[in-house]
């Protein structure tokens, strides 16, 4: 019983209320800011690489802000190794459909209709790749900062 209300005390407790509260507010505009970003990455400066990193700093902000959440990221960690993972086929899966479908029979060879020169749905494929690049990249720097913080709490004990 001491051992673990030592243990707890130990563990970082994050800002205080009015930064939890502000960070709350903040990160859904961040993390919808990098989602813009990457949905139109095909038509302004910007793309899935881009949008990544600005979505994977609004989980970050969070983690931060309330550093009581370290044992449940610890125990999620497996998630974001998951959907990394996973957008890392799906993009792999996007190439080889080009290679397949297209007449081209060119790795990531277009076989959607490109649309209109400057409309939200143009471009071909270049849309979709920007999505799953963009859930990859955040999934990836999500998790190596995770990793970073359960080592950084590992050598501290």
């Amino acid at each position: 019983m001491m051992e673990n209300n030592i243990s707890t005390q130990q563990k970082p407790q994050g800002m205080t209320l009015v930064v939890k509260k502000i960070c709350q507010f903040i990160a859904p505009t961040i993390f919808l800011f990098g989602i813009y970003v990457t949905i139109h990455g095909h038509l302004s400066p910007g793309g899935g690489f881009t949008g990544g990193v600005i979505m994977a700093s609004a989980f970050i902000f969070q983690i931060l802000s309330d550093g009581s959440i370290l044992d449940k990221l610890r125990a999620e960690k497996w998630r974001l190794e998951l959907t990394e993972s996973l957008a890392i086929f799906t993009f792999l899966m996007l190439a080889v459909l080009g290679l397949l479908i297209a007449t081209a029979s060119v790795f990531f060879a277009n076989f959607l209709p490109v649309g209109k020169l400057g409309d939200l749905i143009s471009g071909g494929i270049i849309p979709i790749g920007n999505v799953i690049i963009g859930i990859e990249v955040c999934a990836a720097i999500t998790s190596i900062f995770v990793a970073l913080l359960i080592f950084k709490d590992e050598e501290s004990l």
